[in-house]
């Protein structure tokens, strides 16, 4: 099993992608994983311009890489949101408008489906070689969460306002999901943190709550559950049917009291008071044996992408580094039973 291994490119949104991808070939990637931010993948464009995604794939192959998944998190964070001016340096202006919570939540939902269209435009002008290797249309993101705020129980949580906020999220995905379902694209939420699904417990209440929509997914991050004491590779083996897009990221989290606790004490990343940090990968603390073991298992064959992130690295060494990290530790499943050669014919 050769996962391809690709980079997401949302941390490196300050680069033409002309340029990243240049980057990325000599840091020894496969592909990119595009972010709809940047110039890396314009949504609107993909769809009011005829010859958009042809022009990706060529640049693209210009530097001997391919692409696997694209991914919409900021537009997607402002769909369950309680919206504020926080929201505004995230979404493009035509979907932030006058900033009115209900409508910058309806246009970010609208932008969500144009996205599912926009990545069927795009895979289906892939290359043939792309396309075999392609298992399926992927688009990460967000949810966005209008219960977040109510995480930490006081004042007392009203009986049912984390009911009626799952419910939120139903009444906004599932008119998503079945646009994605139309065109045969699988929504994959990267469990996290302000999401309506952060770890094991809440995300099976996400998938009741949109009825099992087969295309409410999952793109696992290791990362985003470690720190919370969350069982990252449970969370694997769970939700085995759903997970269609990795991304290989670390965190570190200290084994001794910190100053700052999970929550973080309005640090900004990188304070050395933090309880925990991203790192770049192999320098946090995840198994990511245990990972692949746990991918192996599950037959998972799509690709491992590097999200990049350490605030003590260059972030070039890092990339460089990381993709290096990744080949190494990705092994194919046994394709014996490895006592079975001691049975007498």
């Amino acid at each position: 099993m050769a996962r391809p291994v690709t980079m997401f490119t949302g941390q490196w949104a300050d680069l033409p992608l002309e340029q990243l991808a240049k980057k990325a070939k000599k840091f020894g990637y496969d592909g990119l994983e595009l972010a709809c931010w940047g110039d890396h993948f314009e949504v609107d464009k993909a769809l009011e311009d005829q010859s958009y995604c042809k022009r990706k794939w060529e640049l693209l192959e210009k530097h001997g890489l391919g692409c696997f998944a694209i991914s919409n998190h900021l537009v997607g964070q402002a769909i369950c949101d309680n919206i504020d001016e926080r929201h505004k340096s995230i979404l493009p202006p035509r979907i932030w408008g006058d900033g009115k919570p209900e409508g910058v939540r309806s246009r970010a939902a609208a932008e969500m489906m144009d996205t599912a269209r926009a990545a069927r435009k795009f895979f289906d002008a892939a290359p043939a070689g792309i396309k075999k290797q392609l298992k399926r249309v992927v688009v990460n993101g967000f949810t966005g969460s209008s219960i977040w705020p109510y995480l930490y129980s006081f004042p007392p949580n009203l009986p049912n306002q984390i009911a009626n906020g799952y419910q939120d999220f139903a009444k906004r995905f599932k008119p998503i999901l079945d646009v994605f379902e139309e065109q045969d694209v699988y929504f994959a939420l990267e469990v996290h943190p302000t999401e309506i699904a952060f770890d094991i417990s809440s995300t099976q209440k996400a998938i009741e709550a949109v009825g099992g929509h087969k295309r409410f997914c999952f793109n696992y991050d290791p990362s985003h559950l470690g720190y919370q004491g969350v069982d990252y590779v449970q969370f694997i083996r769970q939700f085995r049917d759903r997970i269609v897009h990795v991304h290989m990221k670390d965190v570190y989290w200290s084994p001794t009291p910190t100053k700052a606790g999970v929550f973080g004490g309005h640090m900004d990343f990188g304070h050395p008071d933090r309880f925990w940090d991203f790192r770049s990968l192999g320098h946090g603390r995840i198994d990511f044996e245990a990972i692949i073991r746990a991918l192996n298992e599950i037959q998972y064959d799509g690709p491992l992408s590097v999200e990049w992130e350490d605030g003590g690295m260059d972030r070039e060494h890092g990339a460089t580094e990381a993709c290096a990290f990744v080949r190494k530790v990705d092994f194919p499943p046994s394709a014996i039973v490895f006592d079975a050669q001691f049975a007498r014919e």
